[in-house]
């Protein structure tokens, strides 16, 4: 059975809190009513929004003509293998982070650098979400989709199938394939993976390549994502955002500044921190935009932040700001990581 959810207004419903009106939120609490919702505005021919979260998505003051769907679907299965290693399958509407810390809780390794990302776990492969030296195409064995075109679940399709690359997959900005759960392989040894990222391991007092307890990794994760505002805090709007809104870019390493720190990204590619391309850009943090509606976080200059009483007008008016600052500095185009609906920059 489909329930409206009473929530129509979808600035609260995403962390930007941002977002015009939707016609019509149907909450989803299983995979089953997540296809059910779908088919039903398909046969009605309304347009459909598919919303987890709320993270990683920038919606237009306009809002969403037709019908979106809640994707809350609940449920986690750890399966112990033989050789020690752990099968993960979690429903797309489990909390990201509740999945992290529960997995690290259970003494299971590979998640505990992906900790303080919001938003649901079906979001996961469809951005190849990564932190810290560790992305979900490590990690993702397959998942579970609906296909909307044919009007089937496919089960199992193989993260190979994917075409996952940094921050993205063959499934972002497609509505026709609907991800409803998730499979991981994890360690079952309670150790992180090894740890890659220079900060991290700074942070951990180790070396590169070392592996330490998954809950220590955690709560170090968890500490520099807070330094950044990058842990979600309803009562700070510094924290009112969608994480980092730029890519790195990935560029040919002849056209790279000189004294920009780099990091190998494939035969004679670099990527770039936008953070550092952003800051000598002339942009500092706390930079507001319109009428200081919105700003630049105060901790770090790749979250674009709602002070409370923007729009996604301003937001965007920031964001070309930004964009063509480092245009005109460095000839490079920062390209928007999250979903833009319903509007661009």
């Amino acid at each position: 059975m489909l329930v409206p959810d009473v929530v129509t207004r979808l600035a609260l419903l995403t962390t930007l809190r941002l977002g015009g009106p939707a016609g019509k939120v149907v909450a989803a609490a299983s995979a089953d009513i997540v296809v059910d919702a779908v088919r039903a505005a398909d046969a009605a021919g309304e347009p459909l929004l598919l919303l987890g979260g709320g993270s990683n998505v920038v919606i237009a003051d306009e809002g969403w003509p037709g019908t979106v769907v809640r994707v809350a679907s609940a449920g986690r299965v750890v399966e112990r293998q033989s050789d020690g290693s752990v099968l993960l399958t979690v429903e797309a509407g489990e909390d990201w982070d509740d999945v992290v810390a529960a997995c690290v809780a259970d003494g299971l390794g590979g998640l505990e650098c992906l900790s303080g990302i919001p938003g649901r776990t079906g979001a996961t492969p469809v951005q190849n979400v990564g932190a810290y030296g560790v992305e979900i195409a490590e990690l993702l064995i397959d998942v579970d989709l609906y296909d909307r075109r044919a009007g089937v679940v496919r089960q199992h399709v193989p993260a190979g199938e994917l075409g996952l690359g940094y921050r993205a997959s063959a499934l972002k900005g497609r509505a026709d394939a609907i991800v409803l759960r998730v499979r991981f392989a994890l360690s079952g040894d309670s150790a992180s993976a090894p740890i890659r990222y220079p900060e991290l391991a700074r942070a951990l007092g180790v070396e590169p390549g070392s592996r330490v307890p998954a809950a220590v990794a955690r709560e170090a994760v968890l500490g520099l994502r807070r330094g950044k505002g990058m842990v979600l805090d309803p009562a700070d709007r510094d924290t009112w955002s969608a994480g980092s809104f730029f890519t790195n870019p990935v560029l040919p390493e002849a056209g790279v500044p000189g004294d920009a720190p780099r990091w190998p990204a494939g035969a004679g590619l670099v990527k770039i921190p936008a953070a550092w391309l952003i800051e000598r850009a002339g942009f500092r943090r706390g930079h507001p935009g319109p009428g200081g509606r919105v700003a630049l976080s105060d901790k770090h200059v790749l979250a674009l932040t709602n002070r409370g009483d923007g729009s996604t007008a301003d937001l965007l008016a920031l964001a070309r700001e930004v964009r063509d600052g480092v245009r005109e500095r460095f000839d490079v185009d920062l390209v928007p990581e999250p979903v833009l609906i319903g509007c661009r920059i």
